[in-house]
C-alpha cells in the first residue's frame, strides 16, 4: 500500500537510522525503495544489510542527477498506492504510516497527509508549523518534504521538477500537487524527525541561487500567484502602504521613547 522513497547521496552515516525507523513501523504493508544517487560513500554496504534483513527493502543505483530525479526514479519503480518521500538523514516515528493510511481511508478528499515534527541533531526542539492554507503555502513552504500522497496524483503532475536541482523542489511539488484543489490533513502527533546539521544542502545554497529558484517557481505558477495576490501593480501598492505604515509606527515609537526618557530624567532628578 505504501512506498517509502529514500534518495541517498553522501548520507551513508545516517542511512541505517533512517531505514531502521521504517523497519520499526506498526503498519507492515510497505516497501522501501532506496535510490543511490551516484553516492561515492558506503551507501551500498549499509543498504545491503537491510536487504538481507527484510525483503520489503529494494535498492536502485543511478548516476547522480539530484534529489528530484532520484525521487522520481524511486516513485516510478514503486508499487505502492501511496508515496512517502524520506531523506536519508531523517527518520519517522513508528506510527506514521499507520496513522497516515488511516487518515486517507477516512477522507477520500485528501491529497496530502503529514504530521507534527521535531528537530534533532544539533538542534532539538518541536518544529512549530503554521496551520495549512493554500495561500500560506504559496508564501512559504509550510509542509516538510516527508508527507504522504497518492502515487496517481504525483504521476498526474509529472513528479518532482528536476529543474530545481539546488533546492525548494519539495515546496514546488506541493504547490503543483495542490493547485487544482484537494484537502490536506496534519496528524496531531509527532511522527517526523528532521535532522539539523552544521552543513546541509540548504545551508550551501547561495542567496543568488535561492533567488533564482524563487523566480523559477514564481514564473511557473504565475497564474496562481496573480489569482491569490493580484497584479504586480497591486503588489507594489501594498508594499508602498506597508512602507508608509512602518515609517508611521517608527515615528510613534520614537516619540514614545523620547517621552519615556523625559519622564525618567524627571524621576531621577527628583
Amino acid at each position: 500500500m505504501i512506498s517509502v522513497i529514500v534518495p541517498c547521496y553522501n548520507q551513508a552515516q545516517y542511512l541505517a537510522e533512517c531505514l531502521q525507523s521504517i523497519l520499526s513501523q506498526t503498519y507492515s504493508d510497505w516497501e522501501c525503495v532506496v535510490v543511490n544517487d551516484g553516492s561515492p560513500d558506503h551507501t551500498p554496504e549499509v543498504v545491503n544489510g537491510f536487504l538481507k534483513l527484510d525483503k520489503r527493502f529494494k535498492y536502485i543505483e543511478i548516476e547522480n542527477g539530484g534529489v528530484s530525479h532520484a525521487r522520481n526514479v524511486g516513485i516510478k519503480e514503486s508499487k505502492g498506492k501511496y508515496i512517502l518521500p524520506l531523506d536519508a538523514d531523517d527518520k519517522i516515528g513508528p506510527k506514521y504510516l499507520e496513522l497516515g493510511l488511516r487518515a486517507f481511508n477516512k477522507d477520500n478528499r485528501l491529497k496530502v497527509v503529514y504530521c507534527e515534527a521535531h528537530f534533532f541533531g544539533t538542534n532539538n526542539k518541536l518544529w512549530s508549523l503554521p496551520s495549512f492554507t493554500f495561500e500560506e503555502l504559496l508564501k512559504n513552504n509550510i509542509i516538510f518534504c516527508s508527507g504522504l500522497f497518492k502515487k496517481e496524483d504525483c504521476v498526474k503532475v509529472g513528479g518532482y521538477d528536476t529543474n530545481l536541482s539546488i533546492g525548494l523542489e519539495d515546496w514546488e511539488f506541493w504547490i503543483n500537487l495542490l493547485k487544482d484543489g484537494g484537502e490536506v490533513f496534519r496528524i496531531p502527533e509527532v511522527c517526523f524527525f528532521y535532522r539539523i546539521k552544521e552543513l546541509s544542502r540548504n545551508s550551501r545554497i547561495s542567496e543568488d541561487e535561492f533567488e533564482e529558484a524563487l523566480k523559477y517557481i514564481s514564473i511557473k505558477h504565475s497564474n496562481m500567484y496573480v489569482d491569490y495576490f493580484g497584479s504586480f501593480q497591486s503588489l507594489l501598492e501594498k508594499n508602498r502602504e506597508l512602507t508608509v505604515e512602518n515609517i508611521r509606527l517608527k515615528k510613534i515609537n520614537k516619540l514614545s521613547l523620547v517621552s519615556m526618557l523625559k519622564k525618567l530624567k524627571i524621576y531621577i532628578n527628583g
